[in-house]
C-alpha cells in the first residue's frame, strides 16, 4: 500500500511539471507565430536599405571610409531564459573559432542575455552585459539598450569595428560586421544611367544611411535569434512533454500493478477468514 501511494504521489507530481512545461511549449509556440509576422517586415526594410545603399555606392564609393585595422567588438546575442538546449554554448564555441581565425590583442564583448553572461562570468574581455528578450513586445526595448552601450563604447575608442555573432538558423550560427557596414557593396555594378539626386553632400547622406541601417540590422537580428531561441525551447519541450508522457504512463502501469495485488491480498484474506468460519462453526 505504501509503495503504491508514493508512485502515485509521483505521478501526481508528473503530471503537475507536464502541464507547466505544456504550457512553456504553447507560449514558446505563440511567440514563432508573432516572430514570424514582424521578421518579414523587418527583413523588407532591411533589403530595401542594402538596395538604396548599393544604388548610392555604385556613383559615391569612396564615401566609405578607408579600412583600417581597428579593435573589434563582438556582440553576442544569447538567450534570456533556459530550455533551449545548448543555444549558448554553441554561440560561444563559434565565438572562440572565429578569435582563431581572426586573432586580435583586445577583442570587447557585448554579451546579451542573462544565460549567457553565467557562461561568460569573470570574462577579462565582456564589456558589457544586456538582460535579453523574453517576448516579442522586449525587442524595442532590448534595441535601445544596445545602441545606448554601442554608443559609449565607441565614444571611448577611436576605431572600432562592430561584428554580431548570433543564431541565424536551427544549426546556422553566422557572423555579421555591422559597423563600417556595406563592405560588399563598395563596387557594385551601376544599375542606372543617372546617379541618385541628393539633397545633402554624400557623405552627410551615407552617414544617416548608417544610422538606419544600423537599428534595421539591429531588429532583424534580434528577431531571428529570438526565433531560433523559441524553436529550440518548443523542440526541447516537446521532447521533454513527451519523456513525462512515458514516464507517467509507466508509473500509471506499476500502480495499476500494485493495486491488482491488493486486491488479490484482500480477496485471499477473505477466504482464509471464510474457511476459518466454515472449520469452526459457533
Amino acid at each position: 500500500m505504501t509503495r503504491r501511494r508514493n508512485l502515485e504521489r509521483h505521478r501526481h507530481s508528473l503530471v503537475e511539471i507536464r502541464e507547466i512545461l505544456n504550457s512553456m511549449k504553447i507560449l514558446a509556440y505563440m511567440e514563432t507565430r508573432k516572430l514570424i509576422r514582424c521578421l518579414d517586415a523587418q527583413r523588407a526594410v532591411v533589403a530595401s536599405i542594402n538596395e538604396v545603399a548599393a544604388d548610392f555606392l555604385s556613383f559615391y564609393p569612396d564615401t566609405l571610409p578607408e579600412q583600417e585595422a581597428a579593435m573589434p567588438l563582438y556582440l553576442l546575442i544569447g538567450t534570456e531564459r533556459g530550455f533551449c538546449g545548448n543555444f549558448n554554448r554553441a554561440l560561444l564555441a563559434h565565438l572562440e573559432a572565429v578569435l582563431q581565425a581572426h586573432p586580435s590583442d583586445c577583442p570587447r564583448l557585448i554579451a546579451v542575455g542573462r544565460k549567457l553572461h553565467t557562461l561568460l562570468e569573470g570574462d577579462a574581455r565582456v564589456a558589457a552585459v544586456i538582460n535579453g528578450a523574453s517576448v516579442v513586445e522586449e525587442v524595442t526595448t532590448l534595441l535601445g539598450e544596445v545602441v545606448n552601450e554601442l554608443t559609449m563604447l565607441l565614444d571611448r575608442q577611436d576605431v572600432l569595428t562592430v561584428f554580431c555573432i548570433y543564431h541565424k538558423g536551427e544549426d546556422d550560427i553566422v557572423l555579421q560586421q555591422l559597423l563600417p557596414p556595406f563592405r560588399d557593396l563598395q563596387h557594385g555594378p551601376q544599375r542606372f544611367p543617372y546617379p541618385p539626386l541628393l539633397n545633402q553632400s554624400p557623405r552627410r547622406f551615407l552617414t544617416d544611411l548608417t544610422d538606419h541601417h544600423l537599428l534595421a540590422a539591429l531588429y532583424e537580428i534580434l528577431y531571428t535569434s529570438l526565433m531560433v531561441e523559441n524553436r529550440r525551447r518548443l523542440t526541447h519541450l516537446e521532447g521533454a512533454v513527451n519523456h513525462l508522457d512515458n514516464e507517467s504512463a509507466q508509473l500509471a502501469r506499476q500502480c495499476n500493478a500494485l493495486r491488482q495485488e491488493e486486491i488479490i491480498e484482500e480477496i485471499e484474506v477473505i477466504l482464509l477468514s471464510a474457511t476459518g468460519s466454515d472449520e469452526n462453526p459457533r
